[in-house]
Parts: structure tokens; C-alpha cells; sequence
């Protein structure tokens, strides 16, 4: 199975931004913390908000993992959507 091979890593901040954007959610919050900053996602029906740390680039897989569970979204989904939507 050719998903079992992909890996959610380097997946660029820019591409990612734009598919929380695609899924519908939009930026509530911008802040900074330390060294760097995060940003705040969310979308109505979302039990918490997507956090994403701006300082961070590739996105950690980890991060990536816990949007794709919080939206209720597949490694496939995303992957889907990244291989027709990628510039």
C-alpha cells in the first residue's frame, strides 16, 4: 500500500497553511511564545483549536497527525488533497 509509505514530514508551512484553509478553517490568533510565534486555527464543529507554531518550517509530522485526528481527517485525505492541489 502505497500510503503506508508516505511520511507527513516536510510538509512545507505554507502548504499546510493552505490546507487548513481548504478544510475551512480559518485564523483566530496570532501570538508569540518565546523565540517564535503560533498561530490558531479553527472551524465551526471543532472540539479545540489547531495550533501551529510559525518558527517551525517544515511542520513537525506530530502536528500534522494531531490536525488530521482534530478534523476527523485521513493520512490518505491529506495526501489526496496535497498530490492535486500542490504548486
Amino acid at each position: 500500500n502505497i500510503m503506508n509509505r508516505l511520511k507527513l514530514s516536510n510538509i512545507p508551512l505554507a502548504d499546510f497553511r493552505r490546507y487548513l484553509f481548504d478544510e475551512g478553517c480559518s485564523r483566530v490568533e496570532q501570538g508569540t511564545k518565546g523565540r517564535g510565534g503560533h498561530e490558531k486555527w479553527t472551524k465551526d464543529g471543532l472540539l479545540r483549536p489547531i495550533t501551529l507554531q510559525t518558527h517551525i518550517d517544515p511542520v513537525p509530522e506530530l502536528i500534522i497527525r494531531n490536525t488530521l485526528k482534530t478534523l476527523g481527517k485521513t493520512k490518505k485525505d491529506f495526501f489526496d488533497w496535497y498530490y492535486n492541489n500542490k504548486k
